[in-house]
């Protein structure tokens, strides 16, 4: 599925939905290593962005993403709207990153063929 074809609106300008297949999902649980922990203790010291952490964030959310788009093409789904991430601490330095969206079967709208 082209990632274009993704979006977090309930629509996609110049197609139209011809049928929903339901909620699809990618979750990814991450933890930081001990040696990624101390380096980014480490930048705490200094202040501003924590790049191990926004890295560490990124990977994940990426992960999750690409797991619903699986999901979504599992389906046979070529596009999936609404979509939102949900991120919960299961403990201390374990995170679970939830991607979801609605997968569908879209067609180019009447006035764009």
């Amino acid at each position: 599925m082209k990632e274009n074809m993704t979006t977090t609106t309930f629509n996609i300008p110049g197609y139209s939905i011809l049928r929903s297949l339901g909620v699809v999902r990618g979750i990814v649980v991450r933890s930081q290593s001990i040696i990624g922990s101390i380096g980014a203790s480490l930048q705490t010291i200094v202040g501003g962005n924590i790049s191990l952490y926004t890295a560490l964030s990124q990977y994940t959310r990426r992960g999750a993403f690409e797991r619903m788009l699986k999901h979504a093409e599992e389906l046979g789904a070529n596009a999936v709207i609404g979509i939102r991430y949900d991120t919960t601490d299961i403990s201390r330095g374990v995170t679970e990153v939830l991607c979801y969206g609605t997968a569908v079967i879209v067609s180019p709208a009447e006035s764009t063929r």
